[in-house]
């Protein structure tokens, strides 16, 4: 008797987790659709919750806000106040092609709402802001499947368009990867990493440099039936200091988070999928997330 099984890896090949299906009877089950079919398109729709409560806030220290496995909107800020308190909302809007069996093309859009809080000494403050993120452009390759030993993916990606404090700048940023995965029915293991990197840009007279940063992440996911399947995880990033005029802004930060799921699979074509990312050594609150996957 057949049965099929479902199951997402919190992986690096999208601004998503990118998610399996295969067919099985009493026989170890593949890993396939790692890499979107060659001719066909895939959309995914996200939308991100963050929340963070900082004190001492550092002038012009960006917030990172996770919207899917290796895609981070970076936020810039310019305040400086004893305490302040974030709300920040980013809908991501995805498309992937597959030019071959091995490799897929893909580009995705952000877009933020913000409001943030503050106070010190002299009151308390208020602003809203609502603006386009960043767009980016990128390739997965799927350099091994899944056999006797771990399958391996890699992925490279540039941003198009990019907030800074000032304006949107084009090339400033770029970001590469590699997932290796493992299948031991029904549990599929993986571990992946990232490396983020950035350019210095002018500011008026100034020169501003988002800091470079490693992403660790190793996941386990569980098929709990051929609809559900639960994941969870640990993310460690090391980023290097924010710099204005090629001076530190504040030092080089380390954090630890707790990555946990459920993604519900009611057909082929359509996935849907619901993570939170829990900080657990600091102050930076939480992202709430939730994507559609559509096939067509």
């Amino acid at each position: 008797m057949k049965t099929k099984t479902c199951l997402t890896v919190q992986a690096a090949i999208l601004a998503m987790a990118f998610t399996m299906n295969n067919a099985f009877a009493d026989t170890p089950i593949k890993v396939e659709d790692a890499i979107t079919d060659k001719g066909k398109l895939k959309v995914d729709v996200g939308v991100t919750y963050s929340n963070s409560d900082n004190q001492n806030f550092a002038v012009g220290e960006s917030v990172l806000v996770q919207t899917g496995t290796n895609s981070f909107v970076q936020i810039p800020s310019s305040i400086s106040e004893q305490r302040t308190n974030q709300d920040h909302l980013i809908g991501t809007l995805g498309i992937r092609y597959g030019l071959t069996d091995k490799a897929e093309i893909y580009s995705r859009t952000s877009y933020q709402y913000s409001q943030i809080r503050s106070s010190d000494s002299n009151g308390t403050y208020q602003y809203n802001e609502n603006r386009l993120s960043d767009t980016w452009l990128g390739v997965n390759y799927q350099f091994k499947k899944d056999t006797e030993t771990p399958a391996v993916l890699g992925f490279a990606e540039v941003a198009l368009a990019e907030r800074y404090p000032d304006k949107l700048r084009s090339f400033q940023s770029a970001m590469v990867g590699v997932t290796t995965y493992k299948v031991i029915d029904p549990v599929l293991l993986s571990l992946n990493l990232a490396y983020r990197m950035s350019r210095a840009s002018k500011q008026g007279e100034n020169r501003y440099k988002s800091g470079n940063f490693l992403v660790i992440s190793p996941a386990v996911a569980f098929a709990v039936n051929d609809k559900i399947t639960l994941n969870g995880g640990v993310q460690w990033i090391y980023k290097n200091a924010d710099k204005y005029n090629d001076k530190q802004n504040t030092h080089n930060q380390t954090s630890t988070d707790m990555l946990w799921g459920l993604t519900y699979s009611p057909s082929k074509d359509n996935i849907f999928d619901l993570s939170v990312k829990s900080n657990i050594s600091g102050q930076k609150g939480a992202d709430l997330n939730f994507k559609w996957q559509h096939q067509f």
